[in-house]
């Protein structure tokens, strides 16, 4: 079920925006990459519906990791989006930020 104003004429710039992003071919092509990942996990057992966990690499992609099974692992959805987020992300901004 669509959040309230998410399909309207009168939803949030927000929602309009992150709408189109996510419908751009190469967003698609990721989180399909994202699924089949999660879904190999659950096949061999270290994954279950709603563990609450991400499936993340072990070498980063960035550094030269590859996307292979073999350099794949559970994690908790905190730990795994923290690390990801080194490279240019929120983790970026949140350094630059004077207290």
């Amino acid at each position: 079920m669509p959040k309230k104003g998410q399909f309207k004429s009168n939803a949030k710039a927000r929602s309009k925006r992150q709408r189109s992003y996510q419908g751009q071919e190469e967003q698609k092509k990721n989180r399909a990459a994202r699924n089949k990942a999660r879904n190999e996990k659950e096949k061999k057992g270290t994954a279950q519906k709603g563990d609450g966990k991400d499936v993340g690499h072990k070498k980063a992609l960035a550094n030269g990791g590859s996307k292979s099974t073999s350099n794949t692992r559970m994690q908790s959805r905190s730990s795994n989006r923290s690390a990801g987020g080194k490279i240019g992300g929120r983790r970026t901004a949140q350094k630059t930020r004077k207290k």
